[in-house]
């Protein structure tokens, strides 16, 4: 049962003020046909939309059941709407877009009946009001009659308490009219039913009450009912609708407009194409620098010496160390400073230890490792029928990586191609290596013998050419206290024929392949690292290195040697040069060179540990790998104690990196400009939708849809057409890629550059979902924020 307690009602435009309830208290019977008549502006509309929730009441109260609802929140009077109120317009206020089975199915859907049970009273009601057959007509395609019975059917399916009807009649023909009245007459006999009329003769033949209404005040009640006690028990079920339903009524609005919809999708995409064109061209120009890089950069050693240059900081004011100092400062003073203290080059301290555990690297990370020992062994040559000594560093002599350390399985085979001859098969095989273009320094060729004024030297001259090593015990014999070289300077024969003397041969020339970019080798003489070692091993076992090791001076000349400062550098003791860049320990005390002790051991090819150790990573992936490994050395030591390494190609790599990525954000940056006119776009063709639905807001609303409901509506509108447009624009994306990489290759040769990286493409979809989203936050908002009254005068 419903009460009406001295209810006011006053709409305010401007400074006037129209009264349409003027202290209005009536009470309604659970079931009876009450008919209000009056004249336009009298208040009877007013009267149903506050019976029926839909405006609010100024003054006075409204009591449901029992209950009052002057303390209801808007929640409440959504729920009231939803179960216990059912509304027929004298315009229908069918949804369009839906069926008619939908149509009737949504007020139960608002209050979350399930879809079984929905169905079966939906099917129900159309059969009741005689509308089985066209369930899954849209409204346009019945008469007005027939419209008029799917309001009613929509008004009986969540059984209300009551059933608020306005002018139900005031569209249809006479006949229809009576046809409907006998509806709504058989209706009441179990509900109650208010009709707003402006047909005395209706209400009074169908009618069991009627109410008179002038100025907005009851002027006359044929049937009054007394005021009953009030029980408070009134509490309705809370409304929801599912993301699935507002997905459901979007989608089919928008099919309703498909056209529409599919222009602004495409219109919308242009944004996500170009942000996707420019992603995936980085994409693929960052392979193909990175497989360049690989390529290019892949034999590029990591680098442990006995210094690395870290990249160069900002300098710091002299006292203040936490102080950067700025480029062109503009002051008018000057910073002294301490150029020891600036030094950003460390200084390594290779051990045998180190050695040890570089060695024990993963040899499938390796495509191989030197070492760079600064070994001078005893080297002759036969020229002219004589046998004089070879310079190694004049010859352009070097070690060549190797996995193992050894001749076999070495680093030339995979980047180098054999232009004559074969590849090392022993540690006494040498490789003569020449740049690209076949060419080698004409003093290295002098310095191993052969002629230098010659335009060109055919390979078979070079081949197998022979060279003798002699070790120290036999280069080298006793006169006295000290040593000398067993032979003249002019001719060693002698030692060259020797049956001790080991013989060196090149076994072949090499040159860097054509699809290896960089040569990590230069231009001269490789050798084995294994060589070396068996010489060093030799020579530390020798008679000159014990003795060398037992005295402070010079065993070839009797000089006094320099201490050793702690930086490994002799302080003091003059010296001389030899022609192999080996310190001359055969000259007494002529020239300015300062020699040590270990000088002149390293210079007897006794020096165990290497100055440099280059390793040759197979790939970038094992790079990584090795770096980590080196790394760990340094876990638990002090920077100073540190063995840091230079690793080029990742400078280099980091580099080119920075510089796409830089590329890459600008790119975007302008592309993502057309992001930002794509969700104004659909800010206003959602805010055009809003127009175009607003009386869909207002059945809505009627039927007891929150306001949050209508926001999840048109938001989910908004996104089907964001999901639509990154759809498309994703695919339109993947096409473009054709054209653009046939293109490309036609201008550079690069193939397959644009690629568009799946993840991207996933991202750009959600970016297109969000960006909508956005700029359909206000339209949503504005639509639920309409008041529903007006939403379903709205044309």
């Amino acid at each position: 049962m419903i009460q009406l307690k001295n209810i006011c009602k006053t709409y305010v435009t401007g400074d006037f003020k129209q009264v349409a309830l003027d202290g209005v208290s009536l009470n309604f019977r659970e079931s009876e046909f009450v008919a209000i008549l009056g004249k336009s502006g009298s208040g009877k509309t007013t009267l149903l939309n506050v019976l029926g929730g839909l405006d609010q009441y100024d003054n006075g109260d409204l009591i449901i059941n029992g209950r009052s609802t002057k303390e209801f929140k808007e929640s409440d009077w959504d729920s009231y709407r939803n179960n216990s109120v059912g509304f027929i317009f004298q315009s229908y206020n069918l949804i369009s877009h839906l069926s008619i089975i939908d149509n009737v199915e949504m007020g139960m859907t608002l209050s979350g009946v399930s879809s079984a049970e929905k169905h079966k009273k939906a099917l129900d009601v159309l059969e009741k009001v005689g509308l089985g057959k066209h369930l899954h007509k849209k409204p346009n395609q019945l008469s007005g009659g027939q419209m008029q019975r799917v309001a009613i059917a929509r008004a009986l399916a969540n059984d209300p308490d009551i059933i608020l009807a306005d002018e139900p009649t005031g569209a249809l023909d006479t006949q229809t009219s009576v046809q409907i009245m006998e509806l709504i007459k058989e209706i009441a006999k179990e509900k109650l039913v208010v009709m707003v009329t402006h047909n005395p003769e209706l209400a009074t033949e169908y009618a069991d009450r009627i109410v008179q209404f002038a100025d907005g005040k009851v002027v006359d009640d044929s049937y009054p009912f007394l005021e009953s006690s009030i029980n408070n028990k009134y509490n309705p079920k809370k409304t929801s609708m599912n993301y699935l339903t507002a997905l459901k009524l979007s989608a089919k609005n928008i099919t309703t407009k498909k056209w529409r919809t599919a222009i602004t999708a495409v219109a919308s995409s242009i944004g996500i194409i170009g942000v996707a064109i420019v992603l995936s061209l980085s994409n693929g120009f960052d392979k193909q620098i990175n497989q360049f890089e690989k390529d290019s950069l892949s034999n590029y050693p990591i680098t442990i010496g006995k210094t690395a240059i870290s990249m160069q900081t900002a300098p710091r004011m002299q006292g203040d160390k936490d102080k950067k100092l700025k480029e062109f400062p503009d002051t008018n003073v000057i910073y002294p400073y301490d150029t020891s203290e600036e030094s950003n080059a460390h200084v390594n301290k290779i051990t045998k230890e180190y050695v040890n555990y570089v060695e024990k690297l993963d040899t499938s990370l390796l495509d191989g490792i030197s070492y760079t020992r600064n070994v001078n062994m005893n080297l002759l040559k036969m020229e002219d029928g004589k046998a004089t000594s070879l310079s190694m560093s004049a010859a352009g002599f070097m070690t060549y990586p190797s996995k193992d350390n050894s001749f076999k399985d070495n680093y030339i085979k995979e980047y180098y191609d054999m232009l004559s001859g074969e590849y090392p098969q022993s540690k006494t095989d040498l490789i003569l290596v020449t740049d690209q273009y076949n060419q080698i320094d004409k003093n290295i060729l002098k310095a191993l013998g052969f002629a230098d004024d010659k335009d060109s030297i055919d390979y078979d001259t070079i081949v197998g050419t022979e060279f003798k090593l002699i070790y120290n015990d036999d280069y080298y014999k006793k006169a006295g206290k000290y040593f000398v070289i067993d032979g003249t300077p002019t001719d060693l024969s002698n030692l060259y024929n020797s049956k001790q003397a080991v013989t060196l041969r090149i076994s072949g020339i090499a040159r860097i392949k054509k699809d290896v970019n960089i040569s990590a080798l230069s231009a001269g003489v490789a050798y084995s690292d294994e060589l070396a070692k068996d010489f060093i091993t030799n020579a530390k076992n020798s008679e000159i290195v014990k003795a060398q090791q037992k005295v402070d001076y010079n065993v070839m000349n009797g000089s006094i040697l320099a201490e050793e400062s702690e930086s490994g550098v002799a302080m003091s003791s003059p010296g001389s040069a030899s022609s192999n860049g080996a310190p001359n320990m055969m000259s007494g005390n002529s020239g300015q060179v300062t020699l040590s002790k270990e000088d002149v051991l390293e210079a007897l090819g006794a020096a165990n540990i290497p100055s440099s150790i280059s390793i040759y990573p197979v790939d970038f992936e094992a790079k990584e790998q090795i770096t980590d490994y080196l790394d760990k050395w340094n876990t638990k030591l002090e920077e100073k104690n540190q063995i840091q390494y230079t690793d080029m190609a990742a400078m280099i790599t980091n580099l080119s990196g920075n510089i796409m990525d830089a590329i890459t954000i600008v790119l975007v940056a302008f592309a993502g400009i057309s992001l930002v006119v794509s969700m104004i776009m659909i800010g206003i063709i959602i805010y055009i939708s809003v127009l175009e639905r607003t009386r869909e807001i207002g059945v809505l609303r009627a039927l007891g849809a929150r306001k949050k409901d209508i926001t999840r509506v048109f938001n989910a509108e908004i996104f089907i057409i964001g999901a639509s447009s990154g759809i498309f624009a994703i695919a339109i994306s993947y096409l473009l890629t054709i054209p653009v990489n046939a293109v490309l290759y036609n201008v550079t040769d690069l193939k397959n550059v644009a690629q568009l990286n799946p993840i991207h493409a996933v991202i750009l979809i959600l970016i297109s979902v969000v960006l909508t989203l956005i700029g359909g936050f206000i339209p949503a908002k504005m639509a639920a924020k309409k008041d529903p009254v007006v939403a379903l005068r709205s044309e």
